[in-house]
C-alpha cells in the first residue's frame, strides 16, 4: 500500500530484463551470486504467497472462535460441522482469490505498459498478468459456487446430504436475495475469468477489470447490511470496503508477482500501484469507519467486546499498512526509479505488508460472520416503517421539514466532496503552471456537487421514499439541475489538461478517458436523437413500468437509479452546451429542433402523470402504512405537474445557450473570414463574382 501523492510520476524509467542477468551487487558492497540470492528471494517471495491464503482461513477461524459465531450460529436443526467451518474456508478462498485476480486486472489494465509497436496489443507481461487472472479467477469462481451451496445448507439449517437440502436448493438460489446476490456475484467473476483467459488487447483487460468489480458488489448485501435499519449507507460502505482492499492487497501481489517481467517498467508500475493504493486506503478507512459506527454501540464496544476486538485489530493493520504505503512511497519508490532491477528492499517491504492484509482479510471473514453489538434484524426501531425505508421515519413533511431533514447518504456525500477536492486541486495545478481556468467553471461544477449532496441526504431523498411528489423532486434534480451545472464545469476537458501522460504504452485514467471520449459508443450516444430518446425515454421506462417500484422496495435498484439519472442528464446536456471534447456536434438547427422535441415530449410526460388513473407503487405506499388511495392518487398528479414545471427552466436556459454559442460561431465565421479576405485581397469574392460574370456571359 502506499498513500497518493500530487507529484506525476517520471516515465522515462529504463533497464534490461532482470530474470536474464544477476542481481545487483549488495548494499554492504561486493557484489552477489549470480544464483544463490535470486533462488533465496524466489523461494521466500513463494513461501509467503503459499501461506497467505492458509493465513486467511486460520484467521477467519480463530476469530469466529473468539466471538463465538460458530456456536451463536447454530440452529435448531444444525447443517453440520462440515458445513460451518468449510463456509468459513470457502469464503477465505473466494476472498482471497478475489483480490488476486482483481488486482492482477488492474495491474494490467492501468498500470503494465503495452507493446511498443501496437499500443492496443497487449505485451508480453500484461499477457502473462491475464493468464494468472484467468487461473485465480477460476479458482475464485469455483469457491463461489461452493460457498453458495455452503451457504444454501447453513440458511436451510440443513446437512448436505439432507433430502431437504436437494429439494430447496434452487429455490434458495434463485428467489431468495442472499442466494440471488452469490449467484449474480458468481457469474461475474466466470465473466472475467473467460475475458482475461480470451484477451489479447487492453481494451479486453479493461472490461475483465470492470466485471471483477462488479463481481463483488453483490457480496455486499449477503452480510449484516442486508438487514440493518441504516440499510443503505451499511451495503454501499460495505461494497466500498470489498472494492478499495482487493484493489489495494491484489494489486500489491500482482506488482511481485509480476517483478521480474517488468524489466525496466519496475519503478513506474510501483509508483503507479502506489497511486491507486492510496486511492484504495481511503476508501478501506473510510467504509472502515461508516461501518464500524453503523455496528458499535459506542467506543467501548471496541475494547469491551469480541466484536470489537477484531475491530481494534483491522484498524491497527490499518495503521500500520499506511505508515508503510508513506515509507514505500518517499524511499523505495524514488530508488526504484532509480534503478528498477534492484527490487530487493521493495520486496522484503511488500511482502511484509502481504502477511498484515492476509491477517486483515482473515478477521474481515470473522466480522461478517459474526453478530455485532447493535443486532442487524430487517425491522428496527420503534417505528416498522423504519425498516422498510432504511432510516429514522421522517415528522410530517412541510416546507420547513423538507429544508431541515437530513439522512446522511455516505457514499454518495464522499463521492461528492472528492469531486469537489478533485476539481479545486486541478484548477489549483494549472495556475501553478501558468495556466488560466474560468472562474465561471468552478463555480458551475461546485454548485453542482453542492445540488448533488441535498439531493441524496437532504429532504428529496428523505422524503422521496415516503411520498411520490417528493421522489418526483429528487427525480428532477438528479436529472436536470445537477447535472447541468457539472456540464458546464467542463471536467474531462479539466483533467485532460492535468492528468499525467504516459509515454510508454500503458494507460493511465489520461488515457483511458480520452479513448472513451472519442470511442464509437461516444460517437453514437453523442447524437441528439439517442440523448434524446435516452433522457426523455427513461421517464417512461421507469415509470410506467416496475422499474420505479423496484426502485423504492430495493436497494441496488435504487443506486441504479441514481446513477441513470444523473448520467443521462449529463450525456443530454454535454450534447447540447458541453464545452468537453468529444465527437463532432451537429449543426445548431439540429440541435434547437432535438431540444425543442424533447422538451415537448417532457412535457407530454408529466401531462400523462398528472391524468392518471392508478397508483404507481402501490403496494410500496399501503406497507408505509399510506392505505387512503384518493390521497396517494392526488399526490401522484402534484408529481406529474412537478416533471411538467421543473423542465422549463433549465431547459430555457439550455435553449439560450445554444442560441448564444450559435452567435458566437458564427461570429467567429465572419472574423475568419474577414481575416481571410485582408490577407489575401478577398479573393474568395472576386472569384464568385468572376464565377457570376462567366454565368452571365453564357447566357
Amino acid at each position: 500500500m502506499a498513500v497518493t501523492s500530487s507529484q506525476p510520476q517520471p516515465d522515462s524509467a529504463t533497464g534490461t530484463d532482470s530474470a536474464h542477468r544477476p542481481e545487483r551487487a549488495t548494499r554492504t558492497g561486493g557484489p552477489a551470486p549470480e544464483h544463490a540470492p535470486v533462488t533465496t528471494r524466489t523461494s521466500t517471495v513463494a513461501t509467503v504467497l503459499v501461506i497467505a491464503l492458509p493465513l486467511v482461513v486460520a484467521c477467519a477461524v480463530l476469530g469466529m472462535t473468539i466471538t463465538g459465531a460458530f456456536t451463536a450460529n447454530q440452529q435448531l436443526e444444525s447443517a453440520g460441522d462440515v458445513v460451518q467451518f468449510g463456509l468459513v474456508a470457502a469464503r477465505g478462498v473466494h476472498d482471497g482469490l478475489a483480490a488476486l485476480t482483481i488486482g492482477l486486472l488492474i495491474v494490467a489494465a492501468f498500470a503494465l505498459p503495452a507493446q511498443k509497436a501496437d499500443h492496443r496489443q497487449m505485451s508480453s507481461v500484461q499477457h502473462r498478468a491475464a493468464r494468472w487472472a484467468a487461473v485465480s479467477g477460476s479458482i475464485w469462481f469455483l469457491a463461489a459456487v461452493v460457498g453458495i451451496v455452503l451457504t444454501g445448507a447453513n440458511t436451510l439449517g440443513v446437512p448436505l446430504t439432507s433430502p431437504v437440502f436437494a429439494r430447496n436448493f434452487l429455490l434458495f438460489a434463485f428467489q431468495v436475495e442472499i442466494g440471488q446476490s452469490l449467484v449474480v456475484s458468481a457469474v461475474a467473476a466466470l465473466i472475467a475469468t473467460v475475458l482475461a483467459a480470451l484477451a489479447t488487447r487492453a481494451t479486453t483487460l479493461a472490461f475483465a477489470t470492470v466485471a471483477a468489480l462488479f463481481a463483488l458488489l453483490p457480496l455486499a448485501l449477503s452480510g449484516h447490511a442486508a438487514g440493518s435499519l441504516e440499510h443503505a449507507n451499511a451495503v454501499n460502505s460495505l461494497a466500498v470496503h470489498l472494492v478499495g482492499v482487493c484493489v489495494w492487497a491484489g494489486g500489491l501481489v500482482a506488482v511481485v508477482l509480476l517483478r521480474t517481467r517488468m524489466k525496466g517498467a519496475t519503478g513506474r508500475v510501483v509508483a503507479r500501484y502506489s497511486t491507486l493504493a492510496g486511492w484504495a486506503f481511503g476508501a478501506v478507512a473510510f467504509s472502515g469507519i461508516v461501518n464500524a459506527q453503523l455496528r458499535l454501540t459506542g467506543p467501548l464496544d471496541l475494547f469491551t467486546t469480541p466484536y470489537g476486538w477484531l475491530i481494534t485489530t483491522k484498524a491497527t493493520i490499518l495503521v500500520l499498512l499506511g505508515v508503510a504505503g508513506v515509507v514505500q512511497r518517499r524511499k523505495l519508490v524514488p530508488g526504484l526509479l532509480r534503478a528498477p532491477t534492484d527490487r530487493r528492499l521493495f520486496v522484503r517491504f511488500a511482502l511484509a505488508e502481504i502477511v498484515f492484509m492476509a491477517v486483515a482479510i482473515g478477521v474481515s471473514v470473522a466480522v461478517s460472520r459474526s453478530q455485532p453489538p447493535i443486532p442487524q434484524t430487517p425491522e428496527t426501531g420503534a417505528d416498522t416503517r423504519s425498516g422498510l425505508i432504511g432510516y429514522a421515519y421522517p415528522p410530517v413533511q412541510t416546507m420547513q421539514t423538507y429544508l431541515s431533514q437530513w439522512h446522511i447518504d455516505w457514499m454518495w456525500l464522499a463521492l461528492a466532496l472528492v469531486g469537489a477536492g478533485w476539481y479545486l486541486w486541478s484548477v489549483r495545478k494549472l495556475r501553478q503552471r501558468g495556466d488560466s481556468w474560468p472562474v465561471g467553471r468552478t463555480i458551475a461544477w461546485l454548485l453542482g456537487c453542492a445540488v448533488f449532496i441535498w439531493t441524496t441526504s437532504g429532504g428529496p431523498a428523505v422524503y422521496g421514499m415516503i411520498h411520490f411528489s417528493s421522489h418526483m423532486v429528487q427525480h428532477m434534480l438528479l436529472m436536470m439541475f445537477v447535472p447541468l451545472p457539472l456540464v458546464l464545469g467542463g471536467p474531462v476537458l479539466l483533467a485532460l489538461r492535468t492528468l499525467p501522460v504516459r509515454n510508454d504504452g500503458s494507460r493511465g485514467a489520461r488515457e483511458w478517458l480520452m479513448l472513451f471520449v472519442h470511442s464509437r459508443w461516444m460517437q453514437f450516444l453523442g447524437k441528439p436523437a439517442v440523448a434524446g430518446v435516452i433522457f426523455a425515454g427513461s421517464l417512461v421506462v421507469f415509470y410506467f413500468t416496475p422499474a420505479f417500484e423496484y426502485a423504492m422496495q430495493s436497494h441496488e435498484w435504487h443506486v441504479v437509479m441514481v446513477v441513470h439519472f444523473v448520467f443521462s442528464g449529463y450525456l443530454f446536456f454535454w450534447v447540447f452546451v458541453g464545452i468537453d471534447p468529444g465527437p463532432a456536434r451537429p449543426q445548431y438547427p439540429i440541435l434547437i429542433i432535438a431540444l425543442l422535441a424533447t422538451l415537448a415530449f417532457h412535457a407530454f410526460f408529466g401531462v400523462a402523470v398528472m391524468t392518471s388513473q392508478s397508483v404507481y407503487a402501490i403496494d410500496w405506499f399501503h406497507a408505509l402504512g399510506q392505505t387512503n388511495d384518493r390521497a396517494l392518487l392526488d399526490d401522484q398528479h402534484v408529481g406529474g405537474g412537478v416533471a411538467w414545471g421543473a423542465s422549463e427552466l433549465p431547459m430555457v436556459f439550455v435553449a439560450l445557450l445554444v442560441v448564444r454559442n450559435w452567435v458566437r460561431s458564427d461570429e467567429r465565421i465572419a472574423k475568419r473570414k474577414d481575416r481571410q479576405a485582408e490577407r489575401d485581397g478577398d479573393a474568395e469574392l472576386h472569384a464568385y463574382n468572376e464565377r457570376l460574370s462567366a454565368m452571365q456571359r453564357r447566357d
